[in-house]
């Protein structure tokens, strides 16, 4: 076996920090700036220093390895890209203000690369040309961008992030099926090999597009995620990607809608309490602006509209919320009251909860008035059904009706299919079979390589430090000197023997740092295994930690080496 680095702390650059970094809200941020992995450059920038360095190349080895091993070639495109194939798409609008753009001494337009489904598809539109150069898988592992109005957490949402982004293009419909299976398989390798903990859920394509889309979430209190499971079926989503099927209901019955005052109920709850109904019986109604057009949203009382489900129904259109200037002039708008019976040049979208045939108590559309057994089809129209409630915990499964569980999870992972949406943009044919051009089907599979290394110290780490598996970890086991110059030399030589036999090492051979320093420290780092040349060293005898489980054990220097090279 190949000899294995030794790196001496007394040379290695990288200071560790007794106090959490002023500015740090999660755990990863804290503890990979205390162990020296990584310093803050800038807002949402980092430098990856010897330690996290390490680790990053030891996750992209695996996602390497994973990648070839379902036929994937690698590449690497460059980051700095022209604005033409964005525009064709049409993303280089619909990014918005995420996108970084820039402009060269000429004026041209060119933009930090988010990500490359474009440039890809126009590689295999010059290097493929006919249907025996497919299928084809490529890939790449580099850093993007993208201009975060808040970076936060660390690494985990920064403005400049390792990812790994791989793309199919397959010749129907069946190949894509067939290459999104193995980007499937191969991510759950990768991440089991990673040691992280995750979900598959059902996700939302967003400005990538295409039709299916599963995201891999890492379960911790970090992520700004929020995914649902069922306790009873195999059910999970992304709560962004939850759907509920439109159940029509018999509001033949119902008598006619009536005016009813009720003054100084602005709110849901004023009007419930002052009505002596559930909320669950009103209907609110949230006004938006869509480009500047006012859109109303309905949904049942006793729940909340997000926000991140309307824009993403309306994308790439600006959507925004209603000022006190917009009612000025709309006496069909009264602030308060506002009732969708009666709105005119309001567009309606509401949640399949307030399904047709269903009464509600709402708004009139007059100061302090409130009409009730209002019908959905006869007293107001819906112009379409958008699932736009937050999802909260207990909400029943769509797949079996149990109540959901919730949980906050970090994105990892995310598969599309894509299908031709940039094909057909950039026009990429092949010749197939019969002499004719066909369109080329696609999908994109992304892994973010930098944030796995934050979701694994958020997963893994304890009230000590990081704890990194064997895999990633930036040495196979950590050699402490605690002592003088018997236990450095000591140190030293065993470091020497395990690197001989293949073993990565970091050694702590400190001049000047005390035992209590240097033991703090190797918590703190998070190597797999702690080996202590300590009080016993004369007598040849050293010390094996397992980090994880704090379990010791007093050994003979041959019985050390014989362990950790086993």
């Amino acid at each position: 076996m190949a000899n294995a680095p030794v790196q001496r702390m007394s040379q290695l650059m990288a200071k560790t920090l007794r106090d959490d970094p002023a500015d740090a809200e999660v755990l990863s941020h804290k503890l990979l700036v205390r162990a020296g992995y990584v310093r803050r450059t800038a807002a949402g920038i980092w430098s990856w220093l010897p330690l996290g360095k390490k680790v990053l190349a030891n996750v992209e080895r695996v996602v390497r390895e994973e990648m070839d091993a379902i036929g994937a070639q690698e590449v690497l495109l460059p980051a700095i890209l022209p604005r033409e194939p964005y525009e064709a798409t049409g993303r280089w609008e619909e990014y918005g203000p995420e996108l970084f753009r820039l402009q060269d001494r000429k004026g041209g337009d060119y933009l930090l690369g988010p990500t490359h489904e474009e440039i890809f598809t126009l590689l295999v539109k010059d290097q493929a040309s006919s249907y025996k150069d497919l299928p084809v898988i490529l890939y790449q592992i580099q850093s993007k961008y993208r201009d975060e109005a808040r970076p936060r957490a660390g690494i985990l949402r920064g403005r400049e992030f390792l990812m790994k982004d791989s793309y199919s293009f397959d010749l129907d419909d069946e190949g894509l099926t067939r290459s999104y299976g193995l980007h499937r398989q191969a991510y759950q390798r990768i991440f089991e090999r990673l040691g992280l903990d995750y979900r598959i859920c059902a996700a939302t394509a967003g400005a990538m597009g295409g039709s299916k889309s599963e995201e891999f979430l890492a379960p911790a209190e970090a992520g700004e995620d929020t995914f649902a499971d069922c306790p009873n079926c195999d059910f999970a989503a992304n709560t962004e990607a939850i759907s509920y099927e439109l159940k029509p209901v018999d509001g033949s019955a119902v008598p006619a809608a009536e005016n009813i005052p009720t003054p100084d109920t602005p709110t849901i709850e004023t009007l419930a309490a002052s009505l002596g109904v559930p909320a669950s019986a009103t209907l609110k109604n949230l006004l938006v602006k869509v480009d500047g057009e006012i859109v109303a949203v309905g949904v049942p009382g006793d729940r909340e509209v997000d926000l991140d489900k309307v824009e993403a129904h309306f994308a790439p259109a600006a959507v925004e919320m209603v000022t006190a200037e917009d009612f000025v002039g709309r006496p069909d708008l009264v602030r308060g009251y506002v009732g969708p019976q009666g709105l005119e040049k309001v567009r309606y979208i509401a949640d399949p909860r307030v399904a047709p045939g269903t009464a509600w108590v709402t708004g009139a559309n007059k100061a302090d008035t409130h009409a009730k057994n209002v019908v959905v089809g006869r007293d107001f129209e819906v112009d379409a059904y958008v699932d736009v409630v937050v999802v909260d915990e207990g909400d029943p499964c769509p797949k079996c009706g149990t109540g959901l569980r919730l949980d906050r999870a970090i994105e990892i992972g995310h598969i599309f299919q894509l299908g031709r949406k940039y094909a057909d943009a950039l026009k990429l044919d092949v010749l197939g079979q019969q002499g004719k051009p066909v369109r080329v089907t696609m999908g994109s599979y992304g892994i973010g390589v930098s944030r796995a290394v934050a979701a694994l110290a958020e997963q893994t780490a304890d009230d000590k430090g990081l704890c990194w598996s064997k895999e990633v970890a930036p040495a196979d086991v950590h050699v402490v000197a605690a002592g003088k110059a018997l236990q450095t030399e000591l140190a030293l030589d065993v470091s020497a023997r395990l690197a001989a036999a293949g073993v990565r090492v970091l050694v702590d051979d400190r001049a000047g740092v005390s035992p209590g320093v240097k033991f703090t420290d190797s918590e703190l780092i998070g190597v797999p295994q702690i080996l202590v040349a300590g009080r016993r060293s004369a007598e040849g005898i050293v010390e094996l930690k397992d980090r994880r489980t704090g379990e010791r054990e007093e050994l003979t220097v041959a019985e050390a080496i014989t362990r950790l090279t086993a």
